[in-house]
């Protein structure tokens, strides 16, 4: 095998779905033995390899890592190192920074693939998405291609399944869905079909200490995560959209409490406000109904909108159960009937123990980097 054929794989976040990704490498990659791990870098420290000619352990990096005293890469140190490479490579970011997501043209027009679950860089500002997939392969024969399933689903094949209906010729009329394991878990708690649940304040910090919320909730409740996948979808069957704020995005934060100092100040006060999500859950209820925090489009109207909305009991978005995700695709050749896909969704926040909670929240991370180790699988089998 001549160094031409080796495949350079740089990997940045190694830290929850990073660390999950970089443990299913060590079973993949000796599949691919022409693969070679050259750099992991997290927020503070970084390890890569003295030379083109040696390969970073997958069973050892963790120790490895935490004894380096190299700095974190930045993107341009990163690209710099991977353009001397010999041969083909692979950046995996697992990042959720704008700064690394803003540099992903500067990787593919140097040829180097991209393979990543970070949101930012596919729903953030249409002229990024825009250089993106004109620097990236095929739109420029030379240049690196792009993978980012888990940027929406997670582990779940929403971007693929959607590419392939556009892809095929299918017109995708509606898209809807349960697009956060988050507002999965609390409103299937909150509000379940067989009717009572909890106070909403009580729910959402039993969420929180369950590892199903971030840190600070409002990261959560204010539909900003929600409205990023659906701009990545909608950008996908040609919807030009500016941004997140070009269409209305339903915040379950009381205007009250957004300038709350820190999360436990904004748990301690929201019981405060209780009754107004009571009230929509029981009005809801008196129809025979129930509430669930979904995200749409219409493509024909062109019309994207994240927020609460009312479900018959039997409605497949309404019997969902635990954290799962639920998306339909309504098009032109599944009907009435839309092609529907659902699973385990984005969770993985907590600290292991051995709770159940625990268990679900461990894999959602799993499934995320399954996700990414997914797409690394795809681009490997296509430059290899």
């Amino acid at each position: 095998m001549t160094k031409s054929d080796q495949v350079f794989i740089a990997v940045i976040g190694a830290g929850g779905v990073g660390s999950y990704f970089l443990t299913q490498c060590s079973q993949v990659l000796p599949k691919y033995p022409n693969t070679s791990l050259v750099l992991i870098s997290r927020s503070n420290r970084s390890l890569r390899v003295p030379s083109f000619n040696h390969a970073l352990s997958l069973s050892t990096w963790e120790q490895d890592l935490a004894t380096s005293d190299a700095p974190a890469s930045n993107p341009s140190e990163t690209l710099d190192f991977l353009s001397s490479a010999p041969g083909k490579c692979i950046l995996v970011d697992n990042t959720s920074s704008q700064d690394v997501a803003a540099s992903y043209p500067d990787f593919l027009r140097k040829g180097i693939s991209v393979v990543t679950p970070n949101k930012k860089a596919f729903s953030s500002d249409l002229g990024l998405w825009r250089s993106i997939f004109e620097s990236g392969y095929p739109v420029n024969p030379q240049g690196g291609m792009v993978y980012h399933e888990s940027s929406v689903g997670a582990g779940l094949p929403i971007i693929s399944t959607l590419k392939d209906l556009v892809d095929t010729g299918d017109e995708v009329q509606r898209i809807e869905g349960v697009f956060s394991g988050t507002m999965s878990f609390l409103f299937n708690n909150f509000a379940p079909v067989e009717g009572k649940g909890g106070k909403w304040s009580d729910e959402v910090r039993k969420a929180k200490d369950a590892g199903y919320t971030e840190p600070d909730p409002r990261d959560d409740l204010n539909g900003v995560d929600v409205a990023r996948k659906l701009a990545i979808l909608a950008r996908i069957v040609g919807l030009h959209l500016e941004s997140t704020s070009a269409f209305p995005v339903q915040s379950l934060i009381p205007k009250q409490l957004e300038n709350c100092s820190s999360g436990n100040e904004f748990l301690d006060k929201l019981p405060n406000f209780d009754d107004e999500m009571e009230k929509v859950k029981s009005e809801a209820e008196s129809k025979g109904k129930t509430i669930r925090f979904v995200g749409s489009i219409d493509v024909a109207s062109k019309q994207v909108k994240v927020g609460l909305e009312e479900f018959e009991k039997e409605h497949p978005i309404a019997g969902l159960k635990g954290s799962d995700n639920i998306i339909s695709f309504y098009t032109k050749r599944y009907g009435s009937n839309p092609l529907i896909v659902q699973g385990a969704g984005q969770v993985f926040r907590c600290e292991m123990t051995r709770t159940p909670t625990d268990i679900m929240s461990r894999a959602g991370g799993e499934v995320t980097a399954m996700g990414v180790t997914a797409d690394l699988i795809k681009v490997l089998q296509r430059i290899s």
